[in-house]
């Protein structure tokens, strides 16, 4: 039992092969090899299960369906992890905001409450009202948590808003991180993503930043507001109306995370 024990710890390089092609015929072996390599891959890995909200269907209703990923488990990460998402969802839905709200569901009836009374003012308003709201884990490490909510909302009018929003998260210390957070001198972070932005969009160093056609404040290169953790690398995305017009969609920029490391307070955990 101890040989077959040890074989386990050592199948990882330093048995040679023959040995371990031997051992990985019995099952004690194969069954510790894979919760060893199972506890790896998910000792710093959150739980979430999906929550999905819905509402009726009708002629003439609001269509409203939401699916963010629920925390579980009772620590601190996890309450903020959900109470931000909730916060989030109740600031894109309630209709209006002198009335207090505080769950998902008691926003969703201020949407509804919002179509239906623009429907008695305009009894000719036909557009029916919709939310779509999507959200998933776009990056996790022992350190660090972000969700992404993909966000289309129509209240009538021409066409409707779509939105990308990040929400990043301190594990270790189970709290929400703003933008200013994440960098170690956010000076020095927005000068090189100008560089790259500017580098992508074909605008030359000497040249004002709105000099093709983009809508920045003052002519001036600034950071978006939504910043976020994901797989291929650190993604800044202005949103529709943010530096660009509504035609122009989503602006983003992906930086790799071996190219920006030094300007992050909270390192990448690679596993």
């Amino acid at each position: 039992m101890i040989f077959i024990f040890t074989n386990v710890l050592l199948s990882f390089g330093e048995y040679n092969e023959a040995v371990l092609l031997y051992n990985m015929k019995t099952p004690i072996f194969y069954l510790l090899c894979l919760s060893m390599l199972f506890s790896c891959k998910s000792e710093h890995t959150l739980t979430f299960e999906p929550l999905t909200f819905k509402s009726e269907t009708c002629a003439n209703c609001p269509r409203i369906s939401i699916t963010i990923p629920k925390a579980l488990g009772k620590n601190k990460i996890s309450e903020t992890i959900n109470t931000a998402l909730e916060e989030e969802i109740i600031s894109l839905l309630i209709y209006d905001d002198e009335i207090e709200v505080a769950s998902i569901q008691k926003a969703i009836a201020s949407f509804k409450k919002g179509f239906h009374e623009l429907q008695e003012l305009y009894t000719d308003e036909t557009s029916i009202w919709e939310a779509t709201i999507n959200g998933v884990v776009s990056y996790e490490d022992a350190s660090i948590i972000t969700i992404e909510l993909n966000t289309y909302l129509f209240t009538g009018g021409a066409h409707g808003y779509i939105a990308v929003q990040f929400l990043n998260f301190d594990k270790k210390r189970g709290s929400e991180l703003e933008n200013e957070q994440l960098f170690i001198k956010k000076d020095d972070f927005q000068k090189y993503a100008e560089d790259q932005f500017r580098s992508q969009e074909n605008i030359s160093q000497d040249r004002p930043i709105n000099d093709t056609g983009f809508m920045f404040d003052n002519n001036s290169f600034y950071l978006p507001e939504n910043i976020g953790y994901t797989k291929e690398g650190l993604k800044l995305i202005y949103n529709q109306y943010e530096v660009a017009s509504y035609a122009d969609g989503l602006i983003e920029l992906v930086l790799p995370y071996d190219e920006i490391k030094k300007y992050l307070i909270l390192g990448i955990v690679k596993e």
